[in-house]
């Protein structure tokens, strides 16, 4: 090894240093050459832009006398020397500037001699600042690639390996001499060679990098397939001189699992905020189910069934489990993402089906807990299925994967909801049960609403028409027709009554207790009672309603409130007397057929007390009708109660229709499907 020295404070110290590497043209290396006699013989264009001399002025000049300052000359002689004796020294000088000053220069000198013989001294020098820099530079990115995580290799224009990092002889399980020459499909087959090569060729012809490129793929060091990202930039000398190209490489199998696994986060979360929205928009039982099997196809499932225990569709029935474990269900709900037989394992929606106690649907509801069977195979499709010929037409749908979950509301089972994977070859996995969990919680919610409903409502229903009127008969001159129609969602307070007065009059009746349910049809009873009995005092209209408004002022809660209007027909003076409670007035309809809503005062509702109401008479000739409604007949969620009183009015005038079919003609043109109880009382004049 060639002896280098390096200066310490202001002295030298020798030392050993390696091989120059191959920078010299980009640290623009000086060549000097000196005659035996210390002169300078040759001198490169790079030595004067390092020292500032021309070669005119440098050729023949002595080097110590030109370059050298007067307190280094004595040391410069010496080194001079041990040159010309044939020994090499590396190290760091300080040389002399044109301008005057000092110049350290990192110098390689060695002896020459020529044709005749004749010693000369060689000297190679770059400004010693430079060769630092770029050391420092090179010993960096030794280090870098040598520790960097990220694999990196580098090609020659055949594409053959020239060299690799530690971290890429880990990722492909291969040391780097049994990779160098050779092509990567030679070594690493498993991969996506084609792929790789063509992009590398890409690379070559273009110089224009590719950055992370995606391979699936495994190397020698696993046995399984593996995610990289792979980047590829052209590498070129200083002139542009193309020489190979450099590959990066790292493992993102990882990655792409947990951006798989965020994805899939987001998907079920997606799942239940749109569960939320779409399950239990109605207090239906079978549109809830529907609803839950709508949601679970196809974001969780192929196949969805949602069952309830018949004791839930009727309640007081048999009890959800038999003395010999079976299980009685009614399947409300079927959805296929696909067009399937699987459809005939499903029993018919709404028909019950028994399930005996070897069946997982029983066993899920027995035990209260989900069950998941990964895999199906036969003997699993026949515990699946009610009966041999639904687990053949799961089968042949192709089913192999089963998950079911109990529908579980305030700590009771209402039912299952069963989903199967068919199309989708995944099976299901613990996320899919949690979800699958998670959409039967919060269906189980809604449908125990729809349950507790539907019992609240047809308690209230049977509640109200044992209170309401029976069929009205004609009183003596007049003739009557009703209909009563409760909501499709919740039942309110409206009721109708035909009472019979002396002296022939007869009381027409028509009022709506403020609220829904049972409590409001429990006032509206206690109100039709109080009426039937005040007017049996043969009390006026106006004076009838103060006396209701007592009464429902005592009613239940204070805010307790109800509309009325009170009607009194009296045949033989061909006069009728009408009252109002904040009700909407009655339809006049005269012998010629023009309708017109009666002028009288509104009044307040029964029960904010206080408030006086008054009366009107008007005449009541022979064939005159009158319409007595609630607001449910009028006003809906679609139909602004004006344009409900306009229409209403329109089918009324010029009417002659028998009053049963005025009755008919009025409900399917204004209530199809009512959002409020409708009661309707007609009443007309005999001829």
């Amino acid at each position: 090894m060639p002896e280098r020295e390096t200066r310490t404070g202001n002295g030298w110290q020798d030392c050993v240093s390696a091989a120059p590497g191959g920078l010299l043209d980009l640290l623009r290396v000086a060549a000097l050459v000196l005659g035996s006699d210390g002169r300078i013989a040759l001198w490169s264009p790079e030595a004067e832009s390092l020292l500032g001399f021309s070669a005119a002025e440098a050729l023949g000049r002595d080097a110590g006398a030109l370059l050298v300052a007067s307190e280094n000359r004595s040391r410069a002689r010496e080194l001079f020397e041990r040159v010309r004796t044939g020994a090499r020294w590396a190290g760091v000088f300080p040389m002399r500037h044109k301008d005057g000053s000092s110049r350290w220069v990192e110098f390689r000198t060695m002896q020459l001699r020529d044709a005749r013989g004749d010693i000369h001294a060689l000297g190679l020098g770059a400004d010693a600042e430079t060769v630092r820099n770029v050391e420092r530079d090179l010993a960096l990115s030794h280090i870098l690639v040598d520790q960097s995580p990220v694999g990196i290799a580098v090609f020659d224009t055949d594409l053959r390996w020239v060299g690799v990092n530690p971290s890429l002889e880990r990722i492909n399980g291969v040391p780097e001499e049994a990779v160098l020459g050779r092509r990567v499909g030679e070594v690493l087959p498993a991969l996506d060679v084609q792929a790789i090569e063509s992009r590398m060729r890409q690379v070559l012809e273009t110089g224009e990098p590719l950055l992370d490129q995606q391979t699936i793929g495994r190397t020698v060091a696993d046995s399984d397939d593996h995610a990289y990202s792979e980047s590829y930039r052209r590498i070129e000398d200083p002139n542009g001189r193309v020489l190979g190209l450099a590959m990066a490489v790292l493992d993102v199998s990882e990655r792409q699992r947990a951006a798989a696994e965020v994805a899939k986060a987001r998907e079920r979360l997606a799942v239940i905020a749109d569960a939320s929205v779409r399950i239990g928009t109605t207090l239906d039982l079978r549109q809830t189910a529907s609803e839950l099997a709508d949601v679970a196809v196809p974001e969780l499932a192929d196949l969805a069934t949602v069952d309830v225990l018949d004791s839930v569709v009727h309640p007081g029935g048999a009890a959800a489990v038999r003395a010999d474990d079976s299980l009685d269900l009614r399947a409300l709900a079927f959805k296929a993402g696909h067009p399937t037989d699987a459809i005939k394992a499903a029993g018919p929606v709404g028909e019950p089906a028994s399930y005996s106690s070897s069946r997982v649907i029983t066993q899920c509801v027995r035990e209260a807990r989900p069950i998941l069977l990964q895999h199906v195979n036969n003997t699993a499709l026949r515990r699946i299925a009610r009966d041999h010929s639904a687990a053949e037409a799961l089968r042949q749908a192709g089913v192999h994967s089963y998950l079911a979950t109990p529908l579980m509301a305030r700590g009771e089972v209402l039912g299952t909801l069963s989903l199967c994977r068919t199309v989708n070859p995944r099976p299901f996995d613990d996320q899919d049960l949690t979800l699958a969990t998670e959409l039967a919680a919060r269906a189980a919610i809604c449908i125990d609403n729809a349950r507790v409903y539907g019992r609240e409502r047809a308690t209230a229903l049977t509640l109200q028409r044992s209170l309401l009127s029976q069929e009205p008969v004609p009183q003596g001159g007049i003739e009557v027709a009703s209909r009563y129609l409760p909501a499709i969602s919740e039942v309110g307070g409206d009721w109708f009554d035909v009472l019979p007065l002396k002296d022939g009059k007869v009381g027409l009746v028509v009022g709506d207790v403020m609220g829904k349910g049972v409590h409001a049809a429990a006032i509206m009873g206690q109100l039709r009672t109080a009426t039937r009995a005040l007017a049996r005092l043969d009390l006026p209209p106006a004076e009838l309603l103060h006396h209701l408004d007592d009464i429902a002022a005592s009613l239940g809660d204070s805010d307790t409130l109800a509309t009325c209007l009170y009607v009194v027909c009296d045949p033989g003076r061909s006069r009728c007397e009408v009252s109002r409670a904040g009700h909407l007035p009655p339809v006049l309809v005269d012998p010629d057929g023009k309708a017109a809503f009666l002028d009288i005062a509104g009044g307040v509702p029964l029960g904010v007390g206080g408030v006086p109401f008054s009366a009107d008479e008007w005449e009541l000739a022979e064939g005159t009708l009158l319409a007595l409604f609630t607001d449910g007949l009028v006003e809906s969620h679609a139909t602004p109660i004006d344009a409900g009183l306009q229409t209403l009015l329109r089918l009324l005038d010029d009417t002659h229709l028998p009053l049963e079919e005025t009755c008919d003609m009025l409900l399917g043109a204004l209530s199809r499907e009512p959002d409020d109880d409708v009661a309707l009382l007609l009443a007309r004049r005999r001829s």
